[in-house]
């Protein structure tokens, strides 16, 4: 698969939309009460006429709101922007692989059975006790609503298994991200995950989509492994740069 070089950026940012948007130049800069670093970071796409004053905007922002100076770095990141956050000391991490696949070439048959338009009750609870840990607020507004906020800003489609798994799907014209894969801990290791993707990438195909996307960290080597055996390759790649004095003031805060 050959694809246009921000096309991932601005498909993860679209699918997981921030509340709290302020764009400036070609860059964006993400707010949701510190819920997640994807909806709480820059999204630096395109060139712009002065990086030292583009990033210094993006500091003051993140000052302002309380939160560490973050920047998602993907493909169709600014030319340079990498290598100048790495002289400034800003920190890499989290390293998260973008994994395709055509849907026409899944594997496994399933039904589209039980995919919801909105997250239930049950489906929000099970997907934050799994992945919400560890969220503090930051504002007036608890962090699970700003998660709320985050997961019902675009049209989606939403899978609770009653046996403890979830999903998440978001139809973007051709292609059908999958998102919020979680399955509780009392019920791993029984197919759970599995039974969810292949129903989500089943219900996709009724919505007219092509292909099918997620974001999966480097390190999740379980998840990685479940979706290469479903057919997902590489095809992209992104990281973090976070602004080390900023993170440090997080940390105190805490």
């Amino acid at each position: 698969m050959d694809f246009e070089r921000s096309l991932f950026d601005r498909l993860v940012d679209e699918a997981w939309p921030a509340p709290g948007r302020v764009v400036t130049g070609g860059w964006v800069l993400r707010y949701a009460g510190g819920v997640t670093k994807r909806a709480n970071s820059v999204l630096p796409l395109g060139d712009v006429p002065d990086m030292d004053r583009a990033i210094a905007e993006a500091e003051r922002f993140y000052a302002g709101v309380g939160l560490p100076c973050v920047f998602s770095i993907g493909a169709g990141a600014t030319e340079g922007l990498d290598a100048e956050l790495s002289r400034r000391g800003y920190r890499w991490t989290g390293p998260t692989l973008i994994m395709a696949i055509r849907l026409a070439d899944v594997r496994s048959a399933a039904e589209p059975a039980g995919v919801e338009p909105d997250p239930s009750e049950d489906w929000l609870r099970t997907w934050w006790q799994t992945e919400g840990i560890g969220h503090r607020a930051h504002d007036r507004i608890p962090p699970r609503a700003w998660a709320e906020r985050i997961l019902t800003g675009v049209r989606a489609g939403y899978l609770h298994l009653p046996e403890g798994a979830v999903g998440r799907a978001v139809p973007q014209d051709k292609w059908l991200g999958i998102y919020c894969m979680a399955v509780a801990p009392h019920a791993r290791r029984r197919g759970l995950g599995t039974s969810v993707l292949r129903t989500l990438l089943a219900w996709g195909r009724t919505q007219g989509a092509v292909y099918g996307y997620l974001a999966v960290t480097e390190a999740n080597r379980a998840a990685r492994a479940l979706y290469e055996r479903e057919g997902f390759t590489v095809v992209g790649r992104y990281h973090y740069r976070v602004k080390p004095e900023a993170e440090a003031t997080a940390r105190g805060r805490r």
